[in-house]
Formats: structure tokens, C-alpha cells, sequence
């Protein structure tokens, strides 16, 4: 039942008006020129946890702790009898004793008595708070969700600008470019379901789909802060691309160690030291120029807080990757 409506029972004198108000879920109180209470009706004497006999000839704005004593609520009630007017939607928040902190949106409107023509002001009372916590969670999910989609733009750009074209066909491009942007995803899902990841998980997933049941991992547990696991997550999948397509992977004997420990650093830092070993694969030459996936590697672990040597001895690659914890 809207204001206008309770406007209209309450001004034809009906004798069960007032038991339709005792049904009405939102609070309401008949105040009389004096602005005292007249009527109050069961939902705002148990939303308010007050004794009806307490309130009755009482001032609304002396209720409980002052809740009401708002001086702009004041003016605007007092206006409505000389005025005719009406309050819609004035929004109070306060910390009502045995509520908490709540928000109510206040109605008030004129009410002429048709037997002696009195004036008494009807008002309203709708909590809206949940309503706005609600409506605060929407927008907060709303702007973080843009927000992720900015940053995460701005990756997938990154990803694709630095891809190496020169002498790739457009297969090998899309193949690099998907692969990287798979381990960026799966990195970003692991990163968003806690503020740490555990390391070897962060290992294993980066190599998923790459060669997994030929890599063996050995280390204490180690958690990485969130924002260390996608560059530690790309290092590991560049690692694991190479050694697919020239490394211990590209032939069906060949296997990875990976074994890692934790070490202090400067400023009471602690460092994740990983050695990335290949073992049976082909015999490994150093390559005449740094390709793009060990440019990758270099910068990607300066991002992460440390620094990779890539060693390649001629029985495998030999990589050790120092990464912050934090």
C-alpha cells in the first residue's frame, strides 16, 4: 500500500482503518499539529523496539535517542500542515538503538479529518537499506569487472604486440599467441581465488597440456603473492614451449627436473631459487641470436622480483629462476 493510498483510507474515517495500518509491514505514525504521535502502528513499534504507551502524546523528534532530529526532516514536516505539502522520499541514516546503522526513506503527508476538520500529518517509513547495500554490491562488481576487463585487454595487447612475426608463419603465430594467452588465463584464475598461490600448483598448471606426465617436481611448499603468479606462471610456459619444440621435450625420452627452495634476500625478502634441468634430450647449442621466447623469459622474471640464467650445456638446458615470494 503506497502513501496515497493510506492518504485515502485513513481520510474516509473507516473503522478499520486503523486494523489495516496494524497489518502494514512498513513502520507508520499519525503525528498531531503539535507534531506528536497519535497513532503508531505494530510494524514501527516492533521495527523500533519501543512501547506504544511510551511514544503516544509523545514529540516524534524527542523518540528515542534524537533519531529523528534532523533539522532539515524538521523543517520539511513542519511544512506540510500550513502548506499542504508533502515529504517523499527524505533519506535518514542513522544508528537506531537495537538496529544498528540503518537507512529509512520517510513519507509524510497532510491528513484533514472530515469530522472536525483537524490537521494531523500522516507518516511513512520504508528501510531501505538492504536495498542500498545491494544496490553498492552491484556497482562495486560492475566497476571491478570493468576494471578487470581494462587490465585485461591490456595483457592480451601486450601478449599479441610482443609476439614474434619475423620469420613465423601465420600458424606458428596463432599457435604462440593462443598458448600464451591460455597460460594468462589459467595464471589469472589461480591468482583470483586466494592473495597467494601455491608454487608447485602454479608449476604443474603452467605446463599443463605441455608435457606434464614427463616433468618431475620437488620442493617445499611455497606460497606466491597474487601478483607474482603471472609472470612466475609465463616463465614456466616459455620454458615448457621451448623445450616442446627444440629441448628434452621434442623427443619421447627426454624429461624435466624442476627442483626449488627458498632463500632470504635483501630487505628480508624471500626468493623462490628454482633449477629448471633437462634431461635425454637432444644435444643443445647455444642459439646464435635471443629469440623471442627467451626475451620473454629475462623480462618476465625481472617483473616477478628476480632474475633467470638460462645455461646451455650441451646434455640440456639448464635454467636457474630466482622469483620474490612476495
Amino acid at each position: 500500500m503506497m502513501l496515497e493510498d493510506l492518504y485515502r483510507l485513513l481520510r474516509s474515517g473507516h473503522v478499520q482503518a486503523q486494523g489495516v495500518v496494524d497489518t502494514m509491514t512498513q513502520p507508520i505514525v499519525v503525528l498531531d499539529q503539535n507534531l506528536s504521535v497519535t497513532t503508531a502502528n505494530n510494524a514501527f513499534v516492533k521495527t523500533f523496539n519501543v512501547q506504544r504507551d511510551d511514544i503516544l502524546e509523545q514529540n516524534f523528534f524527542s523518540l528515542g535517542d534524537g533519531q529523528w532530529d534532523i533539522a532539515e526532516l524538521r523543517h520539511l514536516i513542519a511544512a506540510v500542515i500550513p502548506k499542504a505539502a508533502a515529504v517523499i522520499g527524505f533519506e535518514v541514516t542513522h544508528d537506531f538503538p537495537g538496529l544498528g546503522a540503518r537507512t529509512f526513506l520517510v513519507d509524510a503527508r497532510r491528513l484533514i479529518h472530515p469530522d472536525d476538520n483537524s490537521s494531523n500529518i500522516l507518516v511513512l517509513f520504508h528501510d531501505v537499506t538492504e536495498r542500498q547495500r545491494e544496490t553498492a554490491e552491484m556497482e562495486f562488481i560492475v566497476s571491478e569487472t570493468r576494471h578487470r576487463m581494462k587490465n585485461l585487454f591490456s595483457v592480451v595487447r601486450a601478449i599479441a604486440m610482443q609476439t614474434d612475426v619475423d620469420d613465423v608463419t601465420a600458424l606458428e603465430y596463432r599457435q604462440a599467441l593462443l598458448g600464451r594467452l591460455e597460460a594468462t588465463f589459467r595464471a589469472q584464475e589461480l591468482a583470483a581465488t586466494d592473495e597467494t598461490a601455491d608454487f608447485e600448483t602454479l608449476v604443474k598448471q603452467s605446463a599443463s597440456e605441455l608435457g606434464l606426465d614427463r616433468i618431475r617436481c620437488s620442493g617445499p611448499s611455497v606460497q606466491l603473492s597474487a601478483s607474482r603468479v603471472l609472470p612466475a606462471s609465463m616463465i614456466f610456459h616459455e620454458l615448457t614451449t621451448n623445450a616442446i619444440k627444440y629441448g628434452a621435450l621434442s623427443v619421447p625420452e627426454g624429461s624435466i627436473e624442476i627442483s626449488w627452495g627458498v632463500e632470504p634476500g635483501p630487505k628480508g625478502r624471500d626468493y623462490v631459487v628454482c633449477l629448471w634441468r633437462e634431461i635425454d634430450g637432444p644435444t643443445v647449442q647455444e642459439p646464435s641470436r635471443q629469440g623471442y621466447g627467451t626475451s620473454l623469459i629475462k623480462a618476465t622474471s625481472a617483473q616477478a622480483g628476480g632474475a633467470v640464467e638460462l645455461n646451455y650445456d650441451r646434455s640440456g638446458l639448464a635454467a636457474s629462476i630466482r622469483i620474490a615470494v612476495r
